[in-house]
């Protein structure tokens, strides 16, 4: 493929929802470009989208890809992101890469949550926004319907360009309203028919030219003084449009079927702004915000948008060069570390294959193997001039399993899989709970730990289970007790003397509190660290269910000492016989972590999810109206109540709603709470 400059490359990110044909358009725009010379189904697992092993298996995109194609003297590179929520994480991806979003729509489905969070990420994030409803070939398609979804939600910018003509529960031709002219589709042949009539089609014209019109004053003057608009107007009009933010053009065809596709191609070459039109990058120099010009003769800097890590291929890291130019030449610093990488060799993408290339200019997307440290969202940048460029927005973690390896000791290999894992995903984490012994992974649901887990056992050998995570409870008392610990042990020689009486009461701090008031030297100062050190071992685990003490103040009072078989360790062994014989008397109580809970929810959901929380044992504490028609929830709850909030959440709002949880603080646990809690920790040996 030759090179492009930034004026005739277009970076595209296709999103949408999960199933509304995403991988089929990128198939099908790869094969009428002539980038592939058979049409791949999702299906069959053939696609040049869908090439990971997890994709084939599941029949669904898991992952970010990146391919290219030649069309009317434009590259275009395609960024097919995934659609199911549980790898939202691919769509933050795709948006940085590109400058505008195609929201994918299924003429079945109609106006999806996914692709309502398309949309808003794409506007949040500056990107241009263009419609391409999909499945036309399908009986039950309705385009109008689809349309109508879309004005009713988005307003005058959306517009109609192809309009497809049904007749006997099919399509049988598209017109398209800019020429006015129409094609009927065989085979995925296009061939040009008689324009037909249907009573919808000068409504949608007259849509697309009031959106045109809105556009320029002059045009809008011309338009309602009845002068009609002229196809190069109105291509003008639909580029400034679609760049300025204001329209979003819908088209509409057949990816399976190649329906469309074509008419789609000379659309995007036509009216979507070039990467040297994309809106300016702002970087930060020497601790100043700059702006970055895509410019392939400025100073390098390249944005890291994707990872990919693989065992035997090794670190594949996906880039897009917004200035200068990157090469095997380039002389790169990660502006995160300031560490120089060697560029061994750039290449273009094409799916799951790679292409040697000279180098990789402004506007355009390449890779490059195996740097040392560079991840997701890193700059790559010129050593004379160190500019760091905005990284990939990922979704917090919603979901927390415990891993744990089917063959024992496998715990450090469980790691160091699921690091490599996560430099491919930066939205999955993972962390060692030295407190409740477990490996924790999080993810944005169950299909992601699914992907994570199947990934671990196919890449790096390594098959885990995983199971709802324990809580981290804690103990603590209620009433203050005096008791004696008194160690004594004679086996012949020196034997073992400690005895002292600690009074133990409760407090408010989250370690153990130790004071001693022993008059008349009872026991000789030397011995009070000894003491000290017996309890802070105690206090790790608590006499009802195991779980570390806290609210703990002990103060020694007094006790007896022998001045020849008195030793530390008699001591440390005197203090954990009061602590064990003394909070069995203390009222000891079982506490239960408690976290803040901020939900965001559509207003007709709020209800439900209301219930649901006071279902969980929790305490709604406000609600915060916000735009879009959604409301914040917020409540305390107990941690050990969420584990499946995340799965009601998103059923009960569609994909709409999601949430933060973060502790809060520690509460008495009910009864039937600590019963339960109590009961299990004994059935597991964790305490007598």
């Amino acid at each position: 493929m030759k090179h492009y400059d930034a004026k005739h490359i277009k970076n595209v990110a296709l999103t949408g929802h999960g199933s509304s044909g995403k991988t089929s358009l990128a198939e099908a725009m790869l094969y009428m470009a002539g980038a592939i010379d058979r049409l791949g189904r999702v299906a069959d697992g053939n696609t040049v989208m869908d090439f990971d092993s997890e994709e084939k298996k599941r029949k669904v995109s898991v992952t970010t890809a990146v391919a290219s194609f030649e069309w009317k003297d434009y590259k275009f590179n395609l960024i097919d992101a995934p659609g199911l929520f549980d790898f939202a994480a691919g769509v933050g991806e795709a948006l940085r890469a590109a400058e505008t979003a195609v929201i994918v729509l299924s003429g079945k489905s109609g106006l999806t949550v996914g692709a309502e969070k398309a949309y808003k990420a794409a506007k949040q994030q500056g990107l241009r926004r263009i419609f391409f409803i999909n499945k036309m070939n399908s009986e039950r398609a309705d385009y109008f319907k689809v349309l109508s979804a879309l004005k009713e939600a988005y307003g005058p910018a959306v517009c109609p360009v192809v309009v497809p003509y049904v007749a006997d529960h099919k399509v049988q031709c598209y017109v398209n309203l800019v020429t006015g002219k129409a094609w009927a589709y065989d085979g995925g042949t296009a061939k040009e028919v008689e324009p037909p009539e249907f009573p919808e089609l000068a409504e949608m014209h007259d849509m697309l030219c009031e959106a045109v019109a809105s556009i320029d004053e002059e045009l809008m003057e011309r338009y309602f003084s009845g002068d009609p608009l002229t196809p190069e107007e109105i291509f003008t009009g639909l580029h400034e449009g679609v760049a300025s933010g204001d329209i979003a053009p819908v088209y509409a065809g057949a990816g399976q079927t190649c329906e469309g596709i074509d008419l789609l191609l000379n659309g995007m070459t036509r009216i979507l702004p070039s990467a040297d039109e994309a809106i300016a990058e702002t970087g930060v120099k020497d601790g100043n915000e700059v702006e970055v010009d895509v410019d392939e003769n400025g100073p390098l800097a390249a944005i890291v948008f994707k990872t990919i890590a693989d065992p035997f291929v090794g670190k594949l890291s996906y880039f897009k060069v917004i200035s200068g130019k990157l090469s095997s030449s380039s002389h790169a610093v990660n502006a995160r570390t300031g560490e120089h990488q060697r560029i061994a060799k750039v290449m273009l993408i094409q799916g799951g294959k790679q292409e040697d290339a000279d180098y990789i200019a402004a506007g355009d997307v390449g890779a490059v193997a195996k740097l040392a440290d560079v991840q997701t969202g890193d700059t790559l940048t010129d050593a004379g001039q160190v500019i760091a460029l905005a990284g990939v927005e990922y979704p917090a973690p919603s979901l927390s399993m415990a891993v744990k390896p089917k063959t024992k000791g496998d715990e450090d290999k469980v790691a160091a899989g699921i690091a490599r894992l996560m430099e491919e995903d930066p939205s999955l984490h993972f962390e060692q709970n030295h407190e409740t012994r477990q490996q924790i992974l999080s993810g944005q649901g169950e299909q992601h730990l699914d992907v994570a887990v199947s990934k671990l056992k196919s890449k790096f050998g390594v098959e885990v289970e995983l199971s709802v995570p324990r809580v981290a409870y804690r103990e603590t008392i209620r009433k203050p007790v005096k008791i004696q610990g008194r160690h004594k042990k004679q086996s012949g020689g020196h034997g073992q003397y400690g005895d002292v009486w600690i009074e133990f009461e409760p407090c408010d701090s989250d370690t153990l509190v130790f004071e001693e008031k022993v008059f008349g030297g009872a026991v000789p100062k030397n011995f009070f660290p000894a003491v000290e050190k017996g309890l802070q071992d105690c206090v790790k685990k608590g006499v009802l269910a195991g779980y570390p003490v806290v609210g703990l103040k002990a103060t020694l009072v007094d006790g007896s000492y022998h001045p020849v078989d008195s030793s530390e360790m008699s001591f440390k062994m005197a203090a954990a016989l009061a602590y064990k014989n003394g909070l069995p008397q203390a009222a000891p109580t079982l506490l239960e972590p408690i976290g803040l809970l901020k939900a965001l929810v559509p207003d007709d959901n709020m209800g439900d999810i209301i219930g649901d929380v006071n279902k969980r044992r929790g305490r709604v504490l406000g609600m915060n109206p916000m735009e879009d028609r959604y409301q914040e929830i917020v409540a305390e709850v107990p941690i050990a109540e969420m584990g499946d909030f995340s799965t009601v959440l998103r059923q009960t709002t569609q994909g709409r709603g999601s949430f933060s949880l973060t502790f809060e603080r520690y509460e008495d646990a009910p009864p039937p709470v600590a019963q339960k809690v109590i009961e299990e920790a004994k059935a597991q040996g964790e305490v007598e």
